[in-house]
């Protein structure tokens, strides 16, 4: 059996004490060093060549941020954050100089550690790349929209299409190639469910807000949609949408693997706007989003998926694709432009190809 080399990163003893302790409960997971500040986890790193770093935030000498920065430049290597949900934006900051996954700090019993070993274990096995150093930021090229005629005034709304996006593992990254070239005035409003740790859904949002032209937010009950506007789904509960065209909130069921569901959205999405209906699946674990993502299909929408070589994960998407249910399957960076030609109802030209 191959053993899953680890290194953790984090300036609490305590902390330390309970990440050795969990990850030493799984015969597939061996702990080889420990780092109580960054310079020492880029030292490790290094010295140990680990298949998986466990990184805090906050730490003395060098931070997580700046730590993961320069392992990201120098040697490849799967990073799962585990910090604070008070670090929540920052968290957000590392997946984009490298970090796979978030998670919070776990208690040595109950779900949490149970989700440690899965993550472990699951990103353990991601291929990463080495990455250039960060520079002064310049802005992604944002892709112009022309003006829109006017919605008919059969529709009781004021846009036509609504885009529905389902993602987890790498979903961040994604969302934010995805969503950093499309324009403010994008003439639908975008809903996502993607998968996350409790406590750090408004971090979420505040980061891609950050990077994005359209205003984020976390979406509340009863607000009215809008276009232009992009919508996550909060952790604790399920997000739908009605016919009224305002958001709901619902318990997530005790017995879910995923949160929240993108199912659920999806469904929703699909039963209200049917033909309108723009569905996006991207990187991810599991099969979550493929149900609603049938629905969707089987509604007269659209329906993409992120390609294989685009993914950090090829999970999610290859089960809807597998499914039948995917009308179009692009490499990620190729996703906005032709979400754009979708919007602006040019379905018909230049349609590349669906799926056999």
């Amino acid at each position: 059996m191959s053993v899953i080399r680890v290194v953790i990163a984090d300036d609490s003893q305590v902390a330390r004490d309970v990440l050795r302790d969990i990850l030493s409960r799984a015969d597939d997971i061996e702990v080889v060093g420990e780092a109580t500040n960054g310079r020492e986890a880029v030292e490790l790193v290094k010295r140990l060549a680990p298949q998986l770093i466990t990184m805090d935030l906050n730490m003395p000498v060098m931070d997580g941020l700046s730590a993961i920065e320069e392992i990201m430049y120098s040697r490849g290597v799967p990073i799962l954050v585990v910090s604070d949900r008070s670090d929540a934006q920052t968290a957000y900051q590392a997946l984009e100089v490298g970090a796979l996954e978030v998670m919070p700090k776990p208690t040595l019993e109950g779900a949490d550690a149970d989700r440690l070993l899965e993550r472990v274990r699951l990103l353990a096995g991601v291929a990463v790349i080495t990455r250039l150093r960060r520079r002064a930021t310049t802005p992604a090229p944002i892709i112009t929209l022309p003006t829109l005629p006017a919605a008919s005034s059969g529709v009781p709304r004021n846009f036509q299409h609504v885009v529905a996006i389902a993602c987890s593992t790498g979903g961040p990254q994604a969302l934010v190639r995805l969503l950093r070239t499309l324009p403010a005035r994008f003439p639908a409003p975008i809903v996502i469910a993607q998968h996350i740790s409790h406590g750090f859904i408004d971090g979420m949002a505040e980061w891609l807000a950050s990077l994005c032209a359209m205003p984020v937010s976390v979406a509340k009950e009863g607000e009215q949609i809008q276009p232009g506007h992009i919508y996550l789904s909060p952790s604790e509960r399920d997000l739908c949408v009605s016919p009224r065209h305002r958001f709901q909130l619902q318990p997530s069921p005790q017995s879910s693997l995923y949160h929240p569901s993108c199912d659920v959205l999806l469904q929703s999405v699909a039963e209200v706007y049917g033909r309108d209906a723009i569905g996006i699946i991207l990187t991810g674990m599991g099969r979550d989003g493929v149900i609603g993502m049938r629905a969707i299909y089987q509604a007269g929408g659209t329906t993409f998926a992120q390609d294989e070589a685009s993914s950090v994960i090829y999970g999610m998407n290859q089960e809807a694709v597998k499914a039948g249910v995917i009308q179009y399957e692009l490499p990620l960076d190729s996703l906005a432009g032709r979400l754009l030609r979708d919007v602006r109802g040019s379905l018909n030209n230049n349609r590349p190809e669906p799926l056999a």
